[in-house]
């Protein structure tokens, strides 16, 4: 059985036991966290679509970390102008891993 919750702006598919990088949740390690934005619950040969989610449905999963990931450098170069422009920046994000799926 699988899902499609929605977190952040963005859309990810959970498994029972997968782990999933979301973005970075006010939530602290070990604790429990409920994703009540659930848009497709599948399966076993069927599927549960909602408009826009589904009424009930719920994923629940265990924050294992909080992190930031690998640096992107970002440089910016005009030529004969004498300006360039670098910039760094670190994505935090929130590593779930998924216990239950409730539709």
């Amino acid at each position: 059985m699988y899902a499609i919750i929605k977190t952040g702006g963005k859309q990810y598919k959970a498994e029972v036991g997968q782990a999933i990088y979301v973005e970075k949740l006010d939530v602290a390690e070990g604790e429990t966290v409920t994703f009540d934005q659930v848009i497709l619950v599948g399966g076993e040969g069927s599927a549960k679509i909602g408009t826009p989610t589904i009424d009930g449905a719920t994923v629940t999963g265990k924050v294992d970390k909080q992190g930031r990931e690998k640096k992107v450098v970002t440089f910016k170069y005009k030529p004969k102008k004498h300006s360039h422009q670098k910039k760094g920046h670190r994505q935090p994000y929130t590593k779930v891993t998924i216990d239950a799926i409730n539709a």
